[in-house]
């Protein structure tokens, strides 16, 4: 039996070495790259721009923002923005009101000479009244301190339809009707006399008692006594002496009726707005007087300077 014959010479075949000489094995990618000596610095990373993304050949709808759609923030909104005006426009009525009752309260502390508050009605509002320059009504009062030298004497005071929209250069406005209470109590009535009647005040004045039956007042003193009747005269107010004792004595009461007229007079003779006395009544604890007055013209400031800041 004889050998197989082997491959010729130089014939490469499938028995052949694969790591025997002959076709060179493919190489690798970078293989044709020398290789870069020990220790040297490896080269730079090249960077390759990423690639747009493909544009949505649909064009995307705008959304409305979360804020627009929602109800509920809607209303907040509306509530916070209705809030800050209503907050506004009351900030504005205070200080509409306190400016206004300033002025008025200023007026009539420059007549009577005695501290005084003003307060206008809760409707309309003031700032409605001041753009139309129609005032409705208006409330007044005084200290109790003294109207001028009446002694403790207050007044009440309602005003109402005030009109400064037609105003001219004598006047700033009309007053529809102007309404006065005035109290005078019985130690008000002995510190005025003992005041308006130096000479015999004192002695005639050291107790008040008034008799609302007889509309009279006496003023009692140690030795003496004078009674007086509280009248309406000539639209003025008037206190007519009735009786003048001393030590059970009846005297002239000539002389002190001239001192009680003068000292009324400077009480009620120059009041302004055409304000009189429309009637007078004796009660258990003094006096009360009623003023008024009716389409009264507001004086200018150069006139009456009590109006001047109106």
């Amino acid at each position: 039996m004889t050998n197989p014959q082997g491959p010729p010479p130089n014939d490469p075949s499938v028995w052949a070495n694969p790591h025997s000489s002959g076709t060179p094995p493919p190489t690798t990618p970078g293989a044709d790259y020398p290789a870069a000596p020990a220790g040297s610095p490896l080269p730079p990373e090249q960077d390759h721009p990423a690639q747009p993304f493909p544009k949505d050949p649909t064009t995307p709808v705008k959304s409305k923002p979360r804020l627009l759609r929602d109800p509920l923030s809607i209303v907040l909104i509306l509530v916070s923005v209705l809030a800050l005006a209503v907050a506004g426009l009351v900030g504005a009525e205070f200080y509409a009101r306190h400016i206004a009752e300033s002025k008025v309260a200023q007026a009539v502390e420059c007549e009577v000479r005695d501290k005084a508050t003003a307060s206008f009605g809760v409707l309309p509002p003031v700032l409605w009244q001041h753009l139309t320059g129609h005032y409705t009504n208006i409330s007044v009062q005084t200290a109790d301190n003294q109207i001028r030298d009446a002694k403790h004497m207050k007044v009440a005071i309602e005003i109402r339809d005030v009109d400064l929209a037609h105003h001219t250069s004598d006047s700033k406005g009309t007053i529809g009707s102007l309404d006065a209470t005035i109290t005078w109590p019985t130690d008000g009535i002995k510190d005025s006399v003992q005041d308006a009647i130096p000479l015999l005040g004192s002695f005639v004045a050291s107790s008040v008692a008034t008799h609302p039956d007889s509309g009279t007042i006496e003023l009692r003193g140690f030795l003496d006594s004078i009674v007086v009747k509280p009248q309406v005269l000539d639209n003025s107010l008037s206190l007519q002496v009735v009786s003048l004792k001393a030590l059970g004595t009846a005297l002239p009461k000539e002389s002190i009726q001239v001192s009680l007229d003068a000292f009324v007079s400077r009480l009620t003779s120059d009041y302004p707005l055409g304000i009189h006395a429309d009637s007078v009544a004796v009660t258990t604890d003094g006096v009360t007087a009623h003023f008024s007055t009716h389409s009264a013209s507001i004086p200018a400031g150069r006139s009456n300077t009590c109006f001047a800041n109106l």
